[in-house]
């Protein structure tokens, strides 16, 4: 994909705050067409003076004083609606690439670092702002002027307008001529702050184990590293600007010489449109002056939505169906399957089937590895298998939507989240208009309501990242309140107890059956201690799902 067909599909995006864009580039164009204005009648009072030995008579300055009122509006009018077009445009964005990596990584970021992808949601999507407010807008408001001043030149002397505008229009093409020599330098600017946010977030993730392994100079001489690969390519950006800045200004420095030229030979009778052309010229000079950053910053630009669309654009895992049929209950059934995450590391699953019938509780046990986690991704058709059907109250899996599977699948997962946010607000991750009185049923059911009703703000509190407000348990407690408030009728628990102390593992899953009252369960777990009470005990061997040895 093209650098212009990136930028353009970014264009498309910005579809719904077009209207502000639009206005935003007027106003700018009414701004430096003022300044221009300002100038032009300056120059011709400066004429006329030149030419009666006075400036008191001269006309064209008393209309200067409503313009240099008019001016500084039009300015600030420019840097608001500017300003507020490129915020709407940027959240527009940031929006549209949250539900693209929503859809394609759901089991997880996969095709990049965490830190880097993190950068193309944050970094290289404040590129594009460049896009606009640093190129689109500059570009729009300099054609402007130029177009202005052949206007007034050519009406005055078409010979000197000639001399004047031929380098004024080589100028706005600046940032087209820039642009490619910038690219290459952007784009491994662009990777290279990548890689310098992945080098720095993955050590502060696991600074634990960076401190217990005395691993900290190493991860500092690797943030150095990346930091000096950033600064280098830079570097090289910026020597590209300086190269198309030194260019504009020759270009706009030959358009002064060429009116003081055309004066020169024209003597007294050109004096008035030469001295108009200097001011014209000098006032361009503001307008003009920002093309040369306008190039550098459509290569800056180009490079953060070619990363953004590489990530944007991977494959869905599991598509949805054209058409999303209705399961007529929740009866779950496996058959035939054959699953493989990469074909090069074989499969996961052979002919594996199991069968959930609605209000069975399942234990599926196996040693780490065997497939177990696999088995809940494909189930909440975060995978989809290479071979066999799995159906959900009679429908095919594959006639049914995400939304549709798993408004009647949810799962506890081993490492289940919690943000940091209100207790209320985790739990309507499972259902966002749950009433307070759902809330506390859920957390009642999940034997938590006691601690949460003894905590200050109650509901309020804050849970602190990743849950370390509370212990382990009293997190894996709240999780599974969330997944109990959600309407599914069946609940993965995905090593519901991973990570706890005996004693709380044992008090955890004594409140399972209780708490799941009459929905379906599957239990992934690697042994069962004896509170869990399936209805069914079936062990992971093989790629397939066999009935445990009592």
């Amino acid at each position: 994909m093209t650098p212009v067909r990136d930028l353009l599909r970014i264009l498309g995006l910005w579809r719904q705050g077009g209207g502000w864009l639009a206005f935003g580039a007027l106003v700018a164009a009414a701004s430096a067409l003022a300044g221009l204005a300002l100038m032009a009648l300056a120059g011709q009072g400066v004429a006329q003076g030149l030419a009666t030995g006075t400036l008191a008579g001269a006309a064209s300055l008393i209309l200067l004083r409503p313009l240099i009122i008019l001016r500084p509006l039009l300015r600030w009018g420019e840097r608001m609606a500017t300003h507020e077009a490129t915020f709407r445009a940027l959240a527009d964005t940031r929006t549209w690439f949250f539900r693209r990596l929503s859809e394609r990584l759901s089991a997880g970021p996969g095709l990049t670092r965490s830190g880097d992808l993190l950068g193309r949601l944050v970094t290289d999507v404040e590129a594009l702002d460049g896009f606009y407010l640093r190129a689109l807008v500059p570009m729009t408001a300099a054609a402007s002027v130029v177009l202005a001043v052949s206007v007034i030149l050519g009406a005055l002397s078409p010979g000197l307008a000639t001399l004047v505008v031929l380098p004024l229009a080589l100028a706005l093409f600046l940032p087209v001529i820039v642009a490619p020599f910038a690219a290459r330098a952007a784009a491994r600017a662009a990777d290279a702050t990548g890689a310098l946010r992945a080098e720095a977030v993955e050590p502060l993730i696991a600074m634990e184990d960076i401190l217990a392994a005395n691993a900290e100079p190493r991860a500092v001489a690797r943030v150095e590293e990346a930091a000096w690969r950033m600064d280098r390519e830079r570097r090289r950006l910026t020597r590209a600007g300086s190269l198309g800045a030194a260019s504009g200004t020759v270009l706009t420095q030959a358009a002064l010489l060429g009116a003081l030229a055309w004066g020169i030979a024209g003597g007294t009778a050109e004096a008035g449109a030469v001295v108009v052309a200097l001011f014209l010229v000098l006032a361009a000079m503001d307008a003009l002056g920002a093309l040369p950053r306008a190039g550098a910053a459509l290569a800056l630009a180009a490079a953060g939505a070619r990363r953004l669309l590489e990530a944007a654009d991977q494959p869905i895992p599991v598509p949805d169906p054209p058409a999303s049929a209705v399961p007529a209950g929740h009866a779950l059934s496996m058959r035939g399957i054959r699953f493989a995450w990469n074909e090069e590391r074989g499969p996961v699953f052979e002919d594996l089937s199991l069968d959930l019938p609605e209000g069975a509780r399942i234990a599926l046990l196996g040693p780490s590895g065997i497939g177990k986690s696999t088995l809940a991704a494909l189930l909440l058709k975060l995978a989809a298998p290479q071979e066999g059907r799995i159906t959900l109250g009679g429908a095919d899996y594959a006639t049914l939507s995400a939304d549709a599977v798993r408004a009647r699948v949810a799962c506890l997962t081993q490492d289940a989240t919690l943000f940091d946010d209100s207790i209320a607000a985790n739990l309507r991750i499972a259902a966002p208009e749950a009433p307070e009185a759902a809330l506390w049923e859920a957390l009642e059911r999940a034997r938590i309501a006691d601690l949460i009703r003894a905590l200050p703000d109650g509901l309020e509190t804050r849970c602190g990242e990743a849950g370390a407000r509370f212990s382990g348990g009293q997190a894996r407690r709240i999780a599974l309140a969330r997944a109990l408030l959600s309407p599914a009728s069946i609940i993965i628990l995905d090593e519901p107890t991973a990570g706890l102390d005996a004693a709380t593992e044992r008090a955890f899953l004594e409140t399972l059956d209780t708490a799941l009252g009459g929905r379906s369960a599957v239990l992934i777990t690697h042994r069962l201690i004896g509170v869990e009470r399936p209805t069914r005990i079936l062990r992971l061997a093989g790629g397939r799902a066999l009935p445990a040895m009592s």
